[in-house]
């Protein structure tokens, strides 16, 4: 007999500063004393956004006013198995207040996440926060045409992107020594000055992955993995993906985030199929972790794209303003 699985939509609230809202469970409640996010049961009928518009009302007296469906997680308690539905929450009426005995806090990031006192399921949404809402992809292509990616780079951390890919497949068929290095050093360089992360593709070789922030795996390569590579232990792990199938395995390597697509015709791939809106929200919805979209995305599609369950936007050329 399959495990009954109890239905919770969790409220994200974040406030201008970047701040978290958490509450401490009151005593007579199960895990009483411990903090999470705010939110609570679905009851019968209720999607996930009118289950999370009730529960803020009725706990914190808010009416919410902005909320974007995010990540749905099944996370196993000793005793009961729970589907939190996460729900970015950036706009309310009102002030959060306690209606239910709770003591409430707003916590940065940092300090949310060296806490030892928080519900275990409330410390992945927490983390994810952590990754930036926009992914910039390379376009150096080869040696050539370094310099004017630099500048396209230069403008695109100007304009506050802080999380970019290396991935030169071409030139990496070209050059395959010391120029490719030079340029993958100093674009991690550059990033680093603008406070951005540089992520490494897997096509590359892989001694230069200690040299990343992180390791974005070409869907082939995550396939021939079983586990998540011991190097990757405190380094972000992505993972490019097309289909369920390859969303399930890329939470099974419990990478920090995937990007999926492509979504809508793209330059970099024109006449390739693409998944259209609602099948990415379908399939977005049993991720079980961040998604990007990718595939003719901008960053005026963001908000579209976060309201069908997107982490965020990636793209090659069009990020940049």
């Amino acid at each position: 007999m399959p495990e009954p699985i109890v239905d919770v939509a969790v409220g994200v609230l974040i406030d201008p500063h970047g701040q978290v809202l958490l509450g401490q469970r009151p005593s007579g409640k199960p895990w009483a004393g411990w903090w999470e996010l705010p939110g609570g049961k679905l009851e019968a009928g209720e999607t996930v956004l009118q289950a999370l518009n009730r529960e803020l009302h009725e706990e914190l007296g808010i009416d919410v006013q902005l909320a974007t469906p995010w990540v749905t997680y099944v996370h196993h308690y000793p005793n009961t198995t729970v589907r939190l539905s996460f729900c970015r929450v950036t706009a309310w009426r009102g002030q959060p207040e306690s209606r239910e005995q709770q003591q409430l806090a707003w916590v940065s990031l940092e300090d949310a996440l060296a806490r030892s006192d928080l519900l275990p399921a409330t410390y992945p949404p927490l983390r994810w926060l952590r990754i930036p809402e926009r992914y910039l992809i390379s376009s150096a292509g080869q040696a050539w045409g370094f310099d004017a990616f630099v500048a396209r780079l230069k403008r695109a951390l100007d304009q506050g992107i802080s999380l970019v890919q290396w991935r030169e497949p071409a030139w990496q068929e070209q050059d395959a020594g010391c120029a490719l290095r030079q340029a993958f050093h100093n674009v991690r360089a550059l990033c680093h000055e603008a406070g951005a992360q540089l992520m490494i593709n897997s096509v590359h070789d892989r001694d230069l992955w200690s040299l990343a922030d992180g390791v974005h795996l070409r869907s082939q390569d995550a396939a021939a993995l079983q586990e998540r590579p011991a190097e990757l232990e405190r380094r972000w792990l992505a993972v490019s993906t097309h289909d369920q199938a390859q969303l399930d395995h890329a939470r099974k390597l419990q990478a920090d985030f995937a990007v999926l697509g492509p979504v809508l015709p793209t330059a970099s791939h024109p006449g390739a199929p693409t998944l259209g809106w609602d099948a990415f929200e379908r399939l977005t919805l049993h991720a079980g972790l961040p998604v990007f979209a990718i595939g003719g995305q901008r960053s005026d599609l963001l908000l579209h794209a976060q309201s069908r369950g997107a982490h965020g936007v990636a793209g090659i050329r069009e990020l940049i303003d």
